[in-house]
């Protein structure tokens, strides 16, 4: 004979037309069925008021939530949202507390749980990171240590002209000193916008960009025009390595974030693309928290440089211990009654020759080594060959932006 098969709910109507029944006492029917006294009662009162429907067992959900978010603040957390609909719930809470410091904002985890539920968040892709090269720059210590630039990849705007923007960033505190709508790359259209930043905010210790033009050429130690200018103002012209953009990977986050919010779809002309990135700084260094700053705005973390901007630079000077050349329109120096070439990007300019054990010399403009002078064969190598053909140490090609005049038995720090 099979099992008979019973679930709770028949078990509850047939313990309560029992006692209906009165087959038996209610106490002895609830030792039968295995329930309390309580138990039975509670089952019979829902059956009175329910009927059969009283005997499902009900949620346990609390009728009320003293935690539960209010829908004013929800309203207001969405609200910001679909404003700023690339800020995380993290940014959104920091920017809300900021603003509104006396009201008990939600945790980051509950305004993610609800922006779920609206639809406001898009799953994120798990990505494999490549970990970054290392490489002795100057670190990120204080503000305007280290700047960062480039051009942002050109597009053309409504009229079909292109527009190619110039960003430079502080790289401590990821400040967004000026985003610049060019018509071109050239380096004459990008120093006049370094004047109007220097201006502004001073000098700062370096400058980091690529290798492309107008921050490096294919001259004597990379130089171009602009970063000579650079270097006589006593600021380190910083090139990361072809292919390696991780190595300005602060900056290239920044310009993420840009073509996000400014260049989908490009404006109509260039000027109105240029109110778009001046709309886009103010938000970005005043309004938008920065996670790597414990979510504060770039603009509570940065100050002005304390050196200030000459409209003329200082003059060139060198140890005594160097011997001095000026370059000649033609780009040689003059040595011992020989004509050398050395680059015509440093034409005009005063060089600092300085010599070595082995008899080959270094040849400095400002305090960055540029190339070798090599007494036997006549010949001024640039670094990288220099170092291949054994004529300087080799770190003097891997840190070719902390060198500077002084002893040459190990790098300087």
């Amino acid at each position: 004979m099979p099992w008979m098969e019973t679930c709770v709910v028949e078990q509850r109507n047939a313990f309560v037309h029992d006692v209906l029944r009165g087959e038996a006492c209610k106490a002895e029917l609830c030792r039968r069925y295995g329930i309390s006294r309580p138990t039975g009662d509670r089952w019979l009162a829902r059956f009175e008021q329910l009927g059969v429907t009283g005997l499902v067992d009900r949620s346990s959900v609390p009728h009320h939530h003293p935690h539960r978010l209010s829908e004013e603040l929800a309203a207001m957390i969405v609200a910001l949202r679909r404003k700023h609909p690339r800020w995380g719930p993290r940014k959104l809470r920091a920017y809300l507390v900021r603003q509104q410091p006396r009201v008990s904002w939600p945790a980051a985890s509950t305004i993610g749980e609800l922006l779920g539920r609206e639809g406001l968040i898009r799953p994120r892709k798990v990505r494999r990171r490549t970990p970054p090269y290392t490489q002795p720059f100057l670190g990120y210590d204080e503000p305007n240590d280290v700047w960062c630039a480039d051009f942002k990849g050109w597009f053309t705007t409504g009229d079909g002209r292109k527009c190619h923007p110039l960003t430079i960033t502080d790289g401590c505190s990821r400040y967004l000193l000026d985003c610049r709508a060019l018509s071109d790359q050239r380096g004459e259209r990008a120093r006049k916008v370094f004047e109007r930043v220097f201006r502004i905010y001073g000098l700062p210790r370096a400058i980091r960009s690529d290798n492309g033009s107008p921050f490096a050429s294919r001259g004597v130690g990379g130089l171009s025009a602009l970063s000579i200018w650079w270097l006589k103002l006593g600021i380190l012209p910083e090139r990361i390595e072809p292919g390696k953009p991780q190595q300005n990977g602060r900056h290239e986050r920044m310009h993420l974030t840009l073509k996000q919010e400014t260049a989908s779809p490009p404006a109509s002309c260039r000027r109105s693309q240029q109110a778009c990135f001046d709309r886009f700084r103010a938000e970005y260094n005043d309004q938008r928290p920065h996670e790597a700053l414990g979510q504060r705005p770039p603009a509570s973390a940065y100050r002005r440089s304390g050196r200030s901007y000459g409209r003329k630079p200082p003059a060139v000077e060198y140890p005594s211990e160097m011997a001095v050349r000026k370059v000649q329109s033609t780009g040689t120096i003059l040595w011992r009654r020989r004509r050398l070439y050395l680059g015509e990007a440093l034409a005009g300019e005063p060089v600092g020759v300085l010599g070595l054990e082995d008899g080959s010399h270094l040849i400095y403009f400002c305090n960055l080594a540029v190339g070798v002078l090599d007494e036997r064969r006549k010949k001024i190598w640039p670094l990288e060959r220099a170092a291949r053909l054994g004529l300087v140490d080799r770190w003097l090609v891997q840190r070719p932006f902390r060198c500077a005049p002084g002893p040459l038995h190990e790098p300087n720090m």
